[in-house]
C-alpha cells in the first residue's frame, strides 16, 4: 500500500477535500489527508499525507504558512473575498505609503475573528451553513501571529499584491478586510496562493495530472516533513528495541528535537531530548517493523 506525502499544487475552484477524493481513486488509497486547508479559490501549496503518513498531518497544520495574495481596497464582501456578496463600497484616498504602515500594525501576535463562511463549527454546526441561511453568529477572537508582511506591489490605483508569513489558523481573507477597515474603505481578497507551507514549497509541487501519471512515485518519505530537524542514527541494538516498544531512552544528545532513525535506515519517530533523556513525540514505525 502507498504511503507518503505528495505535494499538490492545488488549483483553483477545487477544495483541499476535492483534490483528496481524486487522490483515493488514483492510488487506491483509502487513508488520505490533507495539512491544512485552502479555500477554492486559492492555489498554491497543499501537503496530501497518504496511508501510514496521515499520522503526521497533525504537525502540517501546524506549521508556518506562506502566501501571496491580493487586497482590493474601496470594496467589502461578506466571504471577505471576491467570491462573495458586495456589502459596501467606498472611495479609496489610500496610497501605497498608508497601506505599508498599516501592514506594520498588522505584523505580530493579532487578534482575529473568524469569518462566518468558514468550516470552523458553532454548536456543532459549520460556520459557512449558517452563514448560508442568512444566520449570523458570535464568534472569539483568536489570536495568530503574523511574522511577516511585505508590500509587493501595486496592482491599480486600488489593487496590491503582498507576501505574508504567518501562523496555523490565520485568515489572509480577514486580514485583507481587517486591513481595509483600518484604512476606512474597506478591502477584500482577490488573489491567493500558498507559496510555502511548513518544510515544503512551490519547487516541492506537482500536479494532480502529474499524479495521475506517476503515481505512488512521486510520494515523499514522511521524514521530509520534519527535514529542519537532526537526525539520530546508529541507535545500538537495545536501544532501538526500547524505542519500538515506545520507551524513552538515555541518550547524550543536545535539548531539542530529532529525527531518530532504525539500524536498517528506517525512520522509527520524532522525538525530543531533554536532559540525556529521548523520548518519541510520534511514532512512525510500523508493527512488521518491529523486530531488530
Amino acid at each position: 500500500m502507498p504511503d507518503g506525502i505528495v505535494i499538490i499544487d492545488k488549483p483553483a475552484d477545487w477544495t483541499s477535500m476535492d483534490v483528496c477524493a481524486k487522490l483515493r481513486g488514483i492510488l487506491r488509497e483509502r487513508r488520505v489527508g490533507h495539512g491544512g486547508t485552502l479555500d477554492p479559490m486559492a492555489t498554491g501549496v497543499l501537503p496530501v499525507f497518504v496511508g501510514q503518513a496521515t499520522k503526521a498531518v497533525e504537525f502540517a497544520e501546524n506549521s508556518r504558512k506562506e502566501y501571496v495574495a491580493g487586497l482590493r481596497l474601496g470594496v467589502s464582501t461578506d466571504t471577505q473575498d471576491i467570491t462573495g456578496r458586495v456589502l459596501d463600497t467606498h472611495p479609496v484616498s489610500a496610497a501605497a505609503a498608508d497601506v505599508e504602515a498599516v501592514f506594520r500594525a498588522f505584523t505580530g501576535e493579532i487578534e482575529q475573528i473568524p469569518p462566518m463562511y468558514s468550516a470552523l463549527k458553532v454548536r456543532g454546526r459549520k460556520l459557512y451553513e449558517l452563514a448560508r441561511k442568512g444566520e449570523k453568529v458570535a464568534r472569539a477572537p483568536r489570536t495568530v501571529t503574523i511574522y511577516e508582511l511585505e508590500l509587493l506591489g501595486q496592482e491599480s490605483p486600488t489593487e496590491y499584491k503582498f507576501r505574508c508569513l504567518c501562523s496555523k489558523g490565520t485568515y489572509i481573507r480577514t486580514l485583507c478586510d481587517d486591513i481595509g477597515a483600518r484604512l476606512g474603505c474597506g478591502g477584500t481578497l482577490y488573489a491567493l496562493r500558498r507559496t510555502r507551507a511548513g518544510a515544503f514549497t512551490e519547487a516541492d509541487a506537482v500536479t494532480i495530472d502529474a499524479v495521475q501519471e506517476r503515481g505512488a512515485a512521486l510520494l515523499r518519505p514522511v521524514d521530509t516533513l520534519f527535514r529542519e530537524y537532526p537526525e539520530i542514527r546508529g541507535l545500538p541494538p537495545e536501544k532501538e528495541r526500547r524505542v519500538r516498544c515506545g520507551n524513552e531512552i538515555r541518550q547524550e544528545v543536545a535539548d531539542g528535537v530529532y529525527r531518530v532513525y532504525g539500524q536498517n535506515g528506517d525512520f522509527l519517530c520524532l522525538s525530543e531530548a531533554r536532559d540525556g533523556t529521548l523520548k518519541a513525540v510520534k511514532n512512525f514505525f510500523t508493527s512488521r517493523k518491529r523486530e531488530v
